[in-house]
């Protein structure tokens, strides 16, 4: 079936690393990195001049311009464009008439595909760029050595800038318990969730490592890849000098690294303007479905070892791209934490043992985690994976914030019968669910825990329930040392506490059995 001339296609993808070890090393800030990527993803395309075609450039929100300006002076010290997406335009032609900066989290890439493909099919746009990248490992390897670089410019122009869009991700109460980083969340979800399946600690880590070796991998072979290091599933889940414990129950090689340089960007069009400059319909791929779907705030949600809009999103996508998982040959899961991926697969009914590649980069761990822009890459690779198996299918699915957004497309090499996959898709997904449990911010008395967060080193915090009332509460370690050590040496989940309130948070200590 031919596609109408509305109709949405990738037609050009790019990829940059610039690796620190390599010769080709240039110490490039992020907007140089997303200029790379973005002429690699023009030239992709085997129309000359295709710059001048971009109607709009949409740039993916940098880590450093996603936090707090205090923040920010730290992941940021040498400066940056005051205008990120027209930045990449004056480097690599392009003078469009719309330039987006969009908010943070890493759903954002597939969220943008489909405003973009949206938008081209309502006849708003013909072409459009997508683009990100970040430099952490260059910035933290300069400020490590006294190195003095400067990445500031003075651009100007026109640019929607959509904010940072992250307030409504986490809690003062979290924070009060030193509960803001993903590091520090993740593991109340995966705790509480190898609690649930009745798995030991031992167990549960090895599961995890046997998980992360299948990315890593894929990994080894992808030359954008940060960390092409071959690891066994032992040599991941094992604590080791070399893989310490980050936080209970992670190690290093099990969570998102973002020390990287990578930038990735992709180009969309309308199928009439592709048939118009010549692009070879071998080279189109087609956004068939999306949808996204926006979690519960952590203390609202009933089972923290489970996300229902994780779940629904997924079938979301599957049942309007008019699928099962089954048709599908190729996956990137996200993976900033192993808990992601086993929910993903869950969701769609696939077991661990599936033979399917889970991921086209490499994942988080190993390919690298350049922030919000990370699926970028995701997308990119499964453009060039598909245009080898163009009877195949793929699944780039996305996560952001605490388990909090998601957002899932699914690609292919030939033209839907219609636009339903992509319809209603720029709305979040919402979804009925059972009354969240009651918070009690100054709890007395004793609790349950009902997970735990270990930091080694730094501190141990627990959600739990009151005892007399069933409210949810938030602590932390009263007798630090102590408790965190007793935490680590056994399962703390369903253990009983008493509480003290100690200035704007709770404290926790055990009580004897």
């Amino acid at each position: 079936m031919a596609a109408h001339d509305r109709t949405p296609l990738l037609v050009g993808v790019g990829q940059y690393t610039d690796h620190m070890h390599a010769d080709s090393y240039a110490a490039l800030s992020p907007q140089a990195l997303a200029a790379r990527a973005s002429a690699a993803a023009l030239a992709d395309t085997g129309c000359e001049g295709m710059a001048r075609y971009l109607d709009v450039i949409a740039a993916v929100r940098t880590v450093a311009d996603s936090v707090t300006e205090e923040q920010r002076q730290m992941l940021a010290p040498f400066g940056g464009p005051d205008n990120f997406p027209r930045a990449v335009a004056a480097r690599i032609g392009a003078e469009p008439r719309l330039a987006i900066y969009s908010v943070a989290c890493g759903d954002e890439p597939q969220v943008l595909v489909a405003e973009m493909s949206q938008r081209i099919r309502n006849g708003e746009f013909e072409a459009v760029l997508l683009c990100g990248a970040e430099a952490a490992a260059t910035t933290r390897s300069a400020q490590r050595t006294g190195g003095s670089i400067d990445w500031s410019e003075r651009v100007g122009g026109q640019c929607e800038d959509r904010g940072k869009g992250t307030s409504d991700l986490l809690s003062a109460e979290l924070e009060a318990h030193g509960m803001e980083m993903p590091l520090w969340v993740y593991p109340l979800f995966e705790n509480r969730r190898r609690h649930v399946s009745g798995q030991t600690s031992a167990d549960y880590a090895a599961g995890m490592g046997k998980l992360l070796e299948r990315f890593n991998t894929v990994a080894v072979d992808n030359p954008y890849a940060t960390h092409r290091e071959a690891l066994t599933a032992e040599q991941i889940s094992a604590v080791t000098r070399d893989n310490r414990l980050v936080s209970e129950p992670y190690t290093k090689w099990m969570v998102a690294k973002d020390g990287v340089n990578q930038g990735a960007a992709v180009v969309l069009t309308s199928a009439g303007l592709a048939r118009q400059l010549g692009i070879p319909e071998q080279r189109w791929i087609y956004p068939l479905s999306h949808a996204q779907g926006l979690e519960r705030p952590l203390l609202e949600r009933p089972d923290l070892a489970d996300s229902p809009m994780l779940r629904y999103t997924y079938l979301k996508a599957l049942e309007r791209a008019g699928i099962s998982a089954a048709a599908l040959s190729h996956f990137d899961l996200y993976s900033c934490f192993p808990i992601v991926v086993s929910l993903a697969l869950e969701a769609m009914g696939i077991t661990h043992e599936d033979p399917r590649p889970l991921t086209v980069t490499g994942g988080l761990p190993f390919f690298g985690g350049p922030g919000n822009n990370y699926s970028m890459h995701a997308i990119a690779s499964m453009v060039e994976a598909l245009r080898k198996h163009p009877d195949r299918i793929g699944l780039v699915g996305t996560n952001g914030g605490y388990l909090s957004r998601h957002a899932v497309g699914i690609y292919g090499s030939v033209a839907p019968r219609n636009d339903e996959g992509l319809a209603g898709s720029e709305s979040p997904l919402t979804l009925a669910q059972e009354p969240a449990p009651l918070f009690e911010p100054s709890p007395a008395g004793s609790g349950i825990i009902e997970s735990f967060a270990v930091l080694p080193g730094t501190h141990g915090a627990i959600i739990g329930r009151l005892a007399s009332s069933g409210r949810r509460f938030i602590a932390r370690c009263r007798d630090a040392e102590a408790v965190r050590q007793r935490m680590l040496e056994a399962d703390p989940i369903g253990q009983a506490v008493a509480l003290t309130q100690s200035g704007e948070h709770v404290e926790f200590s055990f009580i004897s059995a």
